[in-house]
């Protein structure tokens, strides 16, 4: 437990225990406990009530603020707080084991302001990254469907919609913030610890299985997408559910098994060079069929097409999940607003920009995948084969999740925690079936879904809808409501019935 200067109403200093979560099995340096910082007039720092203070007891160590280093985990959820060493009181005692080792402690929604974190453009980098995905493939084909100005102010809505909620999750943080004691780590909240704070158990529980599906639907389209590509470019050896079955299917199984996400990472960055390759190659043959651009081209093809449209481009805007990441990984948080402001700007631009062009190149022959509609070449067939496998080495880290999700259900249940303690090896073998078993399921669901543009369209429009707008609203409806001014309540709630409306019809429209 790390302990906090407090001093009593009698000037007495005594320890006082900071709010966190402690997860060593044994004292900190050998230490019982540690301080924040050391009082003015630099007096010995005594022990806690309790603890043996006399000859030859080990004073506790003082943690030093310079001595606090925060950094983001691979799960959004868990910060690592590095203590690298406190100095001790008066004689000097040594910086850790061995004079210069270090500890981990893992402080849950924890984190610190001072010290290190990214720059403005690496968080412009970071949040481009996390939104931009597959799905900016399949603007075109929505664009086809509504038309391209109707496409245009669908994409230019989505995305306004979409970075007024984010913006919204900053304001709960920044209001429950203003509750922390804290003098050296400002606090971190995930989209699941907001749910709790709102609504208890149930609100993190409902959060996170909404983060879940959604995970779930990217990652069943990362499916689809590799194996109609593969399909369009060997469409001589075997369909596309073949491709899954055959290729696919294996693979991803193997890879299941690598529990470690960074020896995938630099998959993801190849993943996101390809996705630019494609873009690049699709608005150069965009641009050499441009003859008559505008010609047999609809502006607007029918109110019900915008929803489709509307739909594929939240789905567009994934990554919402990672905003308090994001700004909590910022060293200058105060600029994160107009940082995400501009970001979401240029993605908006280039959406619009890509869908149009898609669009009056290909006409009503626009495909789902716009890169199906590519000619048979070697540069074409080079970038659908490199997306394809970068995202197939990509899947991992999108399934990732869910395997801990599924891994935690099965170690909790009393049936397998009494196969595990009579049958040697079974956990072992029982967590990697359940990997096996999902992927199988993952691979099973996109082989029967044969549109990518509708699929993605379902999610956006049910799931990330939910995520996008219900859930922002309602939080800071219940975080900061009291302290709003009548507009914006009035604001959170039409934004809120929009969003149960649009989850509506998105779900109206799969089940028909």
């Amino acid at each position: 437990m790390i302990y906090e200067n407090k001093t009593s109403k009698k000037g007495k200093l005594f320890p006082q225990p900071i709010r966190t979560t402690p997860c060593l099995s044994r004292r900190i340096f050998s230490y019982p406990f540690i301080y924040h910082r050391r009082p003015p007039g630099n007096p010995v720092l005594p022990h806690p009530p309790g603890e043996a203070g006399g000859r030859g007891s080990k004073n506790p160590i003082l943690l030093r603020e310079a001595h606090c280093h925060c950094s983001p985990a691979d799960a959004p959820s868990r910060v690592f707080l590095w203590l690298t060493g406190g100095a001790g009181d008066g004689g000097g005692q040594g910086r850790g084991r061995h004079g210069g080792g270090a500890a981990a402690a893992v402080a849950r929604g924890r984190g610190s302001s001072g010290g290190g974190g990214a720059t403005s453009a690496q968080t412009l980098g970071n949040v481009v990254v996390s939104i931009v995905g597959t799905g900016v493939l399949g603007l075109p084909y929505a664009f086809r469907e509504a038309g391209w100005l109707a496409g245009s102010l669908g994409v230019a809505t989505a995305g306004a919609a979409t970075l007024y909620c984010m913006l919204l999750l900053v304001d709960c943080r920044d209001k429950l913030k203003e509750g922390e004691t804290e003098e050296y780590c400002n606090g971190h909240y995930t989209y699941g610890d907001l749910g709790e704070r709102c609504f208890g158990t149930i609100g993190r529980c409902l959060t996170e299985i909404l983060i879940l599906v959604s995970q779930a639907g990217g990652s069943v389209a990362y499916l689809i997408f590799i194996g109609q590509n593969l399909h369009s470019t060997f469409s001589q050896l075997m369909s596309s559910a073949g491709f899954l079955f055959a290729i696919l299917l294996p693979v991803q199984i193997a890879l299941s098994f690598i529990r470690s996400l960074s020896s995938l990472s630099p998959f993801s960055i190849f993943a996101d060079v390809c996705n630019v390759l494609a873009m690049a190659i699709v608005i150069k043959e965009d641009l050499q069929l441009f003859d008559e651009p505008f010609a047999n081209r609809k502006a607007f093809n029918g109110l019900w097409a915008v929803p489709f449209t509307f739909g594929v481009a939240v789905f567009c805007f994934e990554g919402f999940s990672m905003t308090l990441a994001l700004e909590a990984s910022m060293a200058e948080r105060r600029k994160f607003r107009r940082v995400l402001s501009q970001a979401v700007a240029a993605i908006i631009t280039v959406y619009v920009c890509f869908g149009v062009c898609g669009y009056l190149a290909y006409g009503e022959a626009t495909k789902d995948i716009i890169t199906l509609n590519l000619p048979n070449n070697w540069l074409s067939a080079a970038v659908k084969v490199g997306l394809c496998i970068a995202l197939a080495f990509t899947f991992p880290v999108m399934m990732h999740p869910i395997h801990e999700i599924v891994e935690s259900r099965f170690k909790s249940s009393g049936c397998f925690q009494k196969l595990s303690r009579n049958v040697r090896g079974a956990e072992w073998l029982g967590l990697h079936l359940s990997r096996i078993l999902v992927v199988i399921v993952m691979t099973v669901v996109a082989s029967f879904i044969p549109a990518f543009g509708s699929f993605i369209s379902f999610v956006g429009s049910t799931m990330c809808a939910l995520l996008s707008f219900v859930l922002p609203a309602l939080f800071h409806l219940s975080i900061v409501g009291s302290s709003m001014p009548i507009w914006r309540r009035v604001l959170d709630y039409g934004i809120l019935l929009f969003g149960f409306g649009f989850a509506g019809y998105g779900l109206v429209t799969a089940l028909s």
